[in-house]
């Protein structure tokens, strides 16, 4: 695999990215600001699900990690070998920083543009779980998703992961989170759950694609910023053995 450091100008690989809509030097900035107030609740209940989260695995591969602000020493000390699939140079040196005593590695692989990618990293580390770092639902626009996720299903039904994940976001905050009959409802019901939890407010609403992926789904509220809400969900699979 190639090193992170290389000239890389395949369109299936990763390529340093410093900015885009969704991390970059604009999400660190936002980190700085917002991470020790608006963003340590959601952060703590992500810590909750980390914890709840026991693959029997060595090594962990982590998608689109960024910074690892949402992430702890505690969890992550329970893998024998990191493995981190993230484009954004200044990310992987806070990576390397921020847990500096972990063993990381950073392959080049693109597991949302390189359909053969998931499985040869799950070749090359076989005792792997795979963390989707709020990734899956940010990469494409919903519809582009929903082909992704048919494509890779197999995939995802005989390997241990996990993903938090974007399900709804608006410029306003929903007035609840959804409800255990809402996410039983599966994926076309996406529309008419983001009317419930937004019901009576002028404002618009992206759905992300996700709501009613995989149930059972956990959820919680992300502010972004104070003007920037996100509904996020989270799904974990074991495979049967």
């Amino acid at each position: 695999m190639a090193g992170p450091e290389r000239l890389n100008t395949d369109p299936t690989k990763l390529r340093d990215r410093w900015n885009d809509a969704s991390g970059g030097l604009g999400y660190h900035w936002r980190a700085w600001r917002y991470h020790a107030r608006g963003w340590a609740p959601f952060h703590q209940v992500v810590g909750t699900w980390l914890d709840a989260w026991t693959p029997d695995a060595r090594t962990l591969v982590l998608v689109g990690p960024s910074g690892g602000y949402a992430l702890n020493a505690r969890f992550l000390s329970r893998f024998e070998q990191l493995v981190a699939l993230e484009p954004d140079p200044l990310a992987r040196w806070l990576l390397r920083h921020r847990f500096r005593d972990m063993p990381w590695h950073f392959p080049r692989d693109d597991v949302f543009h390189d359909p053969q990618a998931l499985s040869r990293l799950s070749e090359h580390w076989p005792d792997a779980a795979f963390l989707f770092c709020n990734v899956i639902g940010q990469v494409f626009p919903a519809d582009a998703l929903g082909r992704w996720l048919t494509t890779h299903a197999a995939w995802f039904d005989t390997h241990s992961w996990a993903s938090w994940h974007d399900v709804f976001s608006s410029s306003v905050a929903p007035a609840r989170l959804p409800d255990s009959n809402e996410a039983a409802m599966g994926p076309t019901a996406g529309i008419d759950v983001a009317r419930a939890l937004w019901a009576g407010m002028r404002c618009e609403v992206e759905d992300h694609g996700t709501f009613g992926w995989r149930p059972p789904a956990k959820f919680a509220l992300w502010p972004l910023t104070p003007r920037q809400w996100h509904v996020i969900g989270w799904v974990e699979h074991t495979p049967r053995r």
